[in-house]
Order: structure tokens, then C-alpha cells, then sequence
């Protein structure tokens, strides 16, 4: 049988045959699949047709001019079904007109400027202006805001920087009666600690911290918050180094107010055998540091005139001009071997943070012959915060940056540092810390700027061991969207930044984080107006 179609696929023919059921096997198979294919092709087809009617009805709703040719309808449904990118109907002279640069005097002393976009676009209606004038009003107006701008956020620096680097009359109030009390009352002059506590200070049983401070309340909130989250408080040393100025008062604040059974000494620099003794390279390096701050600064009032620089370039600068960074307090640490040559082992506290859980598991920690145990800072969820790299502290313009370190390395904090001295002494990490700083200031300071983590992180390179996170939280100082639930779930948060807590311009949902451990009603306290909020 054989089964025959015309065509036109009008006709269809059946005649019988030998080997019928190959013979039909084979070419209704062919057929079979010939008939799919048409189907297939009709479907998509008529598929294409809605599609293209779909686009040009939208195109008809939308204004726009019906297409008469196939070409038009080729230029509507091109850039859309083949994926190319329709060409701007922006007027070329807009963007001549807005990429023209425009001096600020230019501006100076005009007052038909639009003040806000209800007036622009109230001109805009009333003058129907053309493209260009459109331009012109629009570039005007937009300068001139931006100028606005910048001038308000570089006066917020200012006032900052005047805020943050002001002792607030209450903290020098409560240095000044701390003081008397130390000189009238003989229970304000203690030795800290007691005689037969002496020993533990060199006793490597115990679990020792250092805090280097000229700022009492501030040392009194770390060191109570320390003691007060202490499993074996008894087992806790805290010792308190302070400036010749400020022994008087941090004596007569621990001696009235004990954190017994933890062992407090209370210690100024002049105490120090090591200290008195010959030169002392970071007071040299101070000393010739504030000499060339002082020629190549120019000062508050210089940094702001500087009209060629972005607001957060002299926010830079005028956080270099911080007190704490010329602050002796602040360069101590690298000198924590000589000061503690009993020790095997400290953690060094910044005077800004405040501690949240039991320390003593720090100890535990394994340092694998590191020296410096830190948090790193360019790893988490917070990018703002932990986004420091080398390049965040370091110049590598400077060659000499350049050819020694890499751009990208991860970062780390002080503020809560592991410091293993027995290891710390067969290296030459102090040395490295001063030939930088000679090197940073024969540069005209050139190679960074700011404070003592630049140098911290050339001379503790490839000596640090990472800890967790959890031991250190930062930035509650510069920032205030940092969550409250997170903060209250870290072992020790840190300040850093110019907000500091006992300032006003501390963020108001973080400072009760820190205020908790000031007793408000305390005599000292309450007559120098120190308040909750």
C-alpha cells in the first residue's frame, strides 16, 4: 500500500504495495514529523503577530506616531526585541551647557538664582524657556546649592573638631576637686594598691590590663566595667597609667572609690625607672612632631580657607590636628615591654571603650608566636566601619610606602589589643615604630597623617593574630546607625571616633551603652553638673 499527498494538500492517494508495514513504517514517521513542523511554525507565527500588535498599540497609547512601513515598525520594536539602546532625546546642547565649568564668582552677589526646585520649576513654567536657558537656570541653581552644601558641612567639621578636642568644663571641674581632695584628704592619697597586694603586679598568675589615660572619668567607666563583668574579678590587675598632671586626681578617684577584691595600681610616667632614665625616642619624636604640625598645618582657620579640597579631605585634617594624637597617652603602648619588663603577657584598654563580658578567656587565646592579638578591620557586615585597609591610613603615593607594603592589606584596630611581651621582645617592632616616625616626619608628614595606627600597622606587620570580632566592636563614636542589639552583644565596644560618650555630641542612643557604669549620684559627680544626658 502507498499512501500518496499532493501538494496542495488537497488530494490523498492510498495503493496497495509489497512490504506494506516497512513501507508505511518509514514515510508515515517523515510525514508525521513534516506536519509537526508546520504546526510549530503556525503557532509561533501567530504568536509574533500579538506580540507585534502588543507594541504598537502601547506606542499608540503613548503618543506616539502610528507606523505606516515596515522600517518604522523596525525602528519601534529593534532597540526592544533585539536588546539595543534607544538613543537619548536629551538636546545635545543641555549637556554642552552643564559640562561648562562655573567659578563661584560667578554666582557672587546674585539673587535671582532659584533658592529651591518649587522656584526653578515655577520659572521654568512662567518664562517657557528654551533648552539652552533651561540649562543655563539649572547649572546656576545646582552650584550654587552645592556650594551651599559644602560650606555647611565644612562648618560641622569646625565645630566638631572645636567640640571634641575642648575639655568639657565638667571633666575639669572633677580634676580640679579630685585634686583638693588628694591634697586635704589623707584617704584620697591610698597607696594603690596596698602593700600586700604589691606582688601580684608581677605575678604572671594574674590576669593584668593596661589603661593609659589623663581623662578620670573616662578611666573610672573602663576600669568599673571591666571589674563589674569579671568571673574572678580577684584575679584582675588594671594598671593605670596617667600624666604628671592628672596622678593627683585618677589617685584620689580609685582611693575613695574601691573595685576591690580586683587590684588597681594607679601610676604616673615619672614613676617609671625606665622612663626618667636618658631619652626617651617617642617624646623626641612628639616634640619634633608638633614643631612640624605647627609649620605645615597652619592651623583650624587655614585648613578651612582651603577652597580646592573635598569637606571630607579637610575633615581629615582637622581630626590631624586632635590633641590625642600629639597626646603621650596615645604613643605609650609601643613601650609596654620596657614599662612591664616582669610580664609575659597584657591587654592594653583605650580610655574610650567599655568592656561587656568576662576578659579572662583572652588568655586562652592562642597567638601562634604572634605579638599583637587585634580585630581586623576591613571584614564585616557594617562596610562603613570595617572597611580599612592599608590604604585607609597609609599615603602610597609616597615611593616609599609604595615599594614597602601592599594597598589592599586588611587593617586592624587598637582600642582592645592581646599583647604577648616575652615575644614581642625578640623582635624589633619598637625600633621598626620609630625609624617610621623620623622617616613620616623628615617626609614633612607625607607618608600619613593621622595619630599612631599608621606607624602601628608598618611596625606590627606580620606580627598580628587575628581574634574574633566579638571582642571588639568599633565605631560608636563616628556613626550613630549602629545597632543597639548588636552593640549589647559584644564583648567590649569602642568609642572611637570624635562622639565620645562624656561629650554632648555623643549619639544619644549609644552613650547610656557607656553611661550605665557612671554612678550619677555620686558627691564628685553631682556637684560638677556630670549628667546622664
Amino acid at each position: 500500500m502507498q499512501l500518496h499527498i499532493s501538494p496542495s494538500l488537497r488530494h490523498v492517494t492510498v495503493l496497495p504495495t509489497k512490504g506494506v508495514k516497512e513501507f508505511i513504517k518509514v514515510n508515515v514517521a517523515s510525514r508525521r514529523v513534516s506536519y509537526r513542523m508546520l504546526f510549530y511554525f503556525l503557532l509561533f507565527f501567530t504568536f509574533l503577530l500579538r506580540f507585534v500588535f502588543v507594541l504598537t498599540t502601547v506606542d499608540g497609547i503613548d503618543g506616539e506616531t502610528k507606523c505606516s512601513t515596515l522600517g518604522c515598525l523596525g525602528k519601534k520594536i529593534g532597540p526592544r526585541f533585539l536588546g539595543r539602546r534607544i538613543e537619548s532625546k536629551v538636546p545635545e546642547v543641555i549637556y554642552k551647557v552643564l559640562e561648562e565649568p562655573m567659578s563661584k564668582d560667578e554666582l557672587k552677589g546674585r539673587t535671582d538664582i532659584p533658592q529651591s526646585l518649587e522656584e526653578f520649576m515655577a520659572e521654568v513654567k512662567d518664562g517657557r524657556l528654551d533648552a539652552k536657558a533651561f540649562a543655563l537656570r539649572l547649572r546656576e541653581m545646582v552650584t550654587l546649592l552645592e556650594q551651599r552644601t559644602r560650606t555647611a558641612k565644612i562648618q560641622e567639621y569646625l565645630y566638631r573638631h572645636v567640640a571634641s578636642s575642648s575639655i568639657p568644663k565638667q571633666l575639669h571641674c572633677l580634676a580640679l576637686k579630685l585634686a583638693n581632695e588628694h591634697s586635704m584628704n589623707a584617704a584620697a592619697r591610698l597607696q594603690l594598691p596596698s602593700p600586700e597586694l604589691v606582688p601580684a603586679l608581677v605575678d604572671n598568675s594574674y590576669f593584668h590590663f593596661v589603661l593609659a589615660s589623663d581623662n578620670v572619668l573616662a578611666a573610672a567607666v573602663v576600669a568599673k566595667s571591666l571589674v563589674e563583668n569579671a568571673l574572678r574579678p580577684e584575679k584582675f590587675v588594671l594598671h593605670i597609667i596617667t600624666d604628671k598632671k592628672t596622678y593627683s586626681p585618677m589617685q584620689a578617684w580609685f582611693s575613695l572609690h574601691s573595685l576591690s577584691p580586683a587590684i588597681i595600681e594607679v601610676k604616673a610616667l615619672h614613676h617609671f625607672d625606665w622612663f626618667s632614665k636618658g631619652k626617651v625616642p617617642v617624646l623626641e619624636a612628639m616634640e619634633k612632631d608638633q614643631r612640624v604640625r605647627a609649620q605645615f598645618r597652619g592651623g583650624s582657620s587655614a585648613i578651612v580657607a582651603n577652597n580646592g579640597e573635598q569637606p571630607y579631605v579637610i575633615a581629615a585634617k582637622l581630626q590631624a590636628l586632635s590633641p590625642k594624637y600629639n597626646s603621650l597617652m596615645n604613643h605609650i603602648r609601643i613601650h609596654l615591654p620596657e614599662l612591664f619588663p616582669s610580664l609575659n603577657k597584657v591587654v592594653f584598654l583605650d580610655d574610650d571603650i567599655v568592656v561587656q563580658t568576662d576578659l579572662s578567656p583572652l588568655w586562652d587565646i592562642e597567638m601562634n608566636k604572634k605579638v599583637n592579638g587585634a580585630v581586623e578591620t576591613c571584614r564585616g557586615e557594617d562596610k562603613f566601619v570595617m572597611s580599612k585597609r592599608f590604604k585607609s591610613y597609609l599615603n602610597f603615593s609616597h615611593p616609599l610606602i609604595k615599594k614597602n607594603f601592599n594597598p589592599n592589606e586588611c587593617a586592624w584596630a587598637y582600642g582592645m589589643n592581646i599583647f604577648d611581651l616575652e615575644a614581642w621582645r625578640k623582635t624589633n617592632i619598637s625600633l621598626t615604630y620609630h625609624y617610621w616616625l623620623k622617616k613620616n616626619l623628615k617626609s614633612d608628614l607625607s607618608l600619613w597623617q593621622l595619630g599612631t595606627l599608621p606607624p602601628g600597622l608598618i611596625a606590627f606587620h606580620g606580627h598580628v593574630h587575628v581574634i574574633d570580632p566579638f571582642w571588639h566592636m568599633l565605631g560608636l563614636g563616628y556613626q550613630d546607625n549602629t545597632s543597639f542589639a548588636d552593640t549589647e552583644s559584644a564583648g567590649v565596644i569602642h568609642f572611637n571616633g570624635r562622639a565620645k560618650p562624656w561629650l554632648d555630641i555623643a549619639f544619644p542612643k549609644l552613650r547610656p551603652l557607656w553611661a550605665k557604669y557612671v554612678d550619677f549620684s555620686d558627691k564628685f559627680i553631682k556637684s560638677c553638673h556630670i549628667r546622664a544626658s
